[in-house]
């Protein structure tokens, strides 16, 4: 039986250094893998492998092409307020317990970024 070590989202992109402001400077992302025609952006932490399906994006939004989760949302909706990056779907409390908002990143992908909501507060 095989096991899934990793899955990458793979965007197609005819500039590869557009994805510096949003995906480096704004999230922090390291360059992982830099080979002229692809980039692999990432964090030197463990990641976990996941794969969501979905119908909706919840309560009503579209299906999010990613979804990132930040250790502080609210943190990274200020910092793209003052960017030139699109929210789509303003930050909010969602009944399952992330806190998210949507935005668009330079290559017209929507982007879920979340945290989830600590109970004990």
């Amino acid at each position: 039986m095989i096991t899934v070590k990793r899955i990458v989202s793979n965007i197609q992109a005819a500039d590869l250094s557009a994805a510096k402001a949003f995906y480096q400077d704004l999230l922090g992302m390291e360059v992982l893998m830099d080979l002229g025609w692809i980039q692999t952006l990432g964090s030197g932490a463990t990641m976990q492998v996941q794969l969501s399906v979905g119908m909706e994006g919840g309560s009503g939004t579209p299906v999010p092409d990613l979804s990132i989760a930040v250790s502080d949302v609210d943190e990274a909706y200020q910092l793209f307020l003052s960017s030139p990056f699109k929210i789509e779907y303003e930050i909010v409390n969602e009944p399952w317990g992330v806190r998210r908002f949507y935005v668009r990143d330079p290559f017209g992908k929507l982007v879920n970024i979340l945290s989830h909501v600590d109970s004990t507060k």
